[in-house]
């Protein structure tokens, strides 16, 4: 099994990507969010390549167009269906043993494998999807806000801060402010990912940290009964934590054995 870079092309440009190679017949794509390189955070998306390979699944990682290695204008998440499947399709030629890809995307990609409806994949797992509407530093919705004031009234330390004055009594008014009000609607990227989900007939697996705020937003406009969905108790919103590094293997796993 080896490691091998390479180009593949997009429309009229030249895009970056890295295929570790493996036998299995099922093969796993991941697909970047943000403008985030290929390798991942910290070499995150790297590292878990390595583990699925050494579990004997193909892996296929790229840089969309304008990110990393790649050339060609960044056109955004909402924008990069064609880079998806441009990436899908050297895959599927670089690997021609396989006859399943599955899709997996966290925070905005995994919007935009929703929005895609899939782009040409046979199964999708989908991690902390992005609902916020505008930029990163969005406020986020009253559900978020409930969520983690609840988690800081649990912690010892944050009531030892707010006894002792060590808390920004301006700031708290304006989160309690924020919590209590109602609760909010499905945005309009979120209802276009769920419209573009909906269309998709393959095995979809939802997966949300709980202790992030992308998931919680997520959670406040998606169906709670969707049997899709699980959580990861404790978890951000990379998985930092390793206790969820190993739980998203398995998630992946799982969906790479289905």
């Amino acid at each position: 099994m080896k490691r091998l870079p390479l180009t593949f092309a997009c429309e009229d440009s030249t895009l970056a990507g890295t295929l570790d190679t493996a036998p299995a017949s099922v093969g796993l794509l991941i697909v970047s969010g943000g403008n985030e390189i290929r390798a991942g955070a910290f070499s995150g998306q790297a590292q878990l390549a390595t583990r699925i390979q050494k579990a004997g699944f193909p892996v296929f990682r790229f840089d969309r167009r304008g990110v990393g290695d790649s050339g060609g204008e960044n056109r955004g998440f909402r924008k990069s269906r064609k880079d998806i499947v441009a990436a899908l399709d050297a895959f599927r030629a670089m690997a021609p043993q396989m006859n399943r890809v599955v899709g997996f995307g966290n925070c905005d990609a995994a919007s935009a494998l929703m929005l895609a409806k899939g782009a040409g994949c046979d199964a999708l797992v989908l991690s902390n999807p992005w609902t916020i509407e505008g930029d990163d530093d969005a406020i986020p919705p009253p559900e978020a806000v409930r969520a983690r004031y609840a988690e800081k009234l649990k912690n010892p330390k944050e009531l030892a801060r707010l006894v002792t004055g060590k808390v920004d009594l301006g700031k708290l008014a304006r989160g309690i402010a924020k919590a209590a009000l109602p609760k909010s609607g499905p945005s309009s990227l979120a209802q276009e990912m769920k419209a573009g989900l909906e269309t998709f007939d393959g095995l979809v697996r939802i997966l949300l940290a709980d202790a992030d705020r992308t998931a919680q937003a997520f959670a406040s406009t998606w169906d709670s009964a969707d049997e899709r969905v699980t959580y990861c108790k404790g978890a951000t919103h990379a998985y930092a934590e390793p206790h969820a590094r190993e739980w998203l293997y398995q998630q992946l796993l799982a969906a790479l054995r289905a």
